[in-house]
């Protein structure tokens, strides 16, 4: 092979190409991050859409939410589905975020995780809801391929909180972060990406919010629809 041909840029052969020296091109939309330095370790220089978002969370309320803020706010008035959060979204606290209470839709689908797993995938096909937060502590392969496959149908910004733990299993996520509590904010670790691997985490500050430590249940919150009625209303 001569030295022109081994210059090639790889991503001029296909799309899905890059070196394992650099990090790849995003083939679809990204929402920036809001953080400069944390866009700067991703491809595409953002959350990628469309896609499976694979966080793995030290703990639950340790600053996810606050992370994902200016990702959602950049999203307008697009519909946010919160599907199986730990806590009942309070109202004053999403406003503190910056969120509109109105903007978000809480699905809760009872105590089959299997329940959850189909709203989801009926909210990503869809295609009505600008992001889908889906928190859940077990799935299997086969789940998160069907889920992943249902990102790839459209746009929609879908993050998948799990325990730490999880890192562990296989997923088909191209971006897999570990969240690790820190004073100040949160240590980011990069389980997986299209690039080179990096074992240093990335520290984060994050501005704490006046009602982050509050997990009460706002008495003004609509109470949760069922699952399919909801979806019905949403899909048209």
């Amino acid at each position: 092979m001569s030295r022109s041909a081994s210059l090639v840029a790889p991503e001029t052969v296909h799309p899905s190409l890059w070196l394992a020296s650099q990090l790849a091109r995003s083939s679809g939309r990204c929402i920036d991050t809001g953080f400069a330095a944390l866009s700067s370790q991703l491809p595409g220089g953002g959350w990628p859409q469309g896609v499976l978002i694979d966080l793995l969370l030290q703990q639950h309320g340790m600053g996810e939410l606050r992370l994902l803020r200016p990702a959602l706010q950049a999203l307008g008035r697009r519909p946010i589905v919160l599907l199986q959060p730990p806590h009942a979204p309070q109202a004053l606290a999403l406003a503190a975020l910056g969120l509109e209470p109105s903007q978000l839709v809480w699905i809760r689908s009872g105590a089959r995780s299997a329940d959850a797993l189909w709203a989801a995938e009926q909210v990503l096909r869809s295609g009505c809801c600008g992001a889908l937060l889906l928190w859940q502590n077990h799935a299997r392969g086969e789940t998160l391929r069907r889920l992943h496959l249902a990102a790839q149908t459209g746009d929609t910004l879908f993050c998948l909180l799990r325990p730490l733990a999880a890192a562990q299993d296989a997923s088909p996520a191209p971006l897999r972060l570990a969240l690790h509590t820190a004073p100040g904010g949160i240590e980011i670790g990069f389980v997986k990406r299209r690039g080179p691997q990096r074992d240093a985490p990335l520290f984060l500050p994050l501005t704490p919010t006046l009602f982050q430590r509050h997990a009460s249940l706002d008495r003004s919150t609509p109470a949760a629809l069922a699952t399919r009625s909801l979806l019905s209303a949403l899909v048209g």
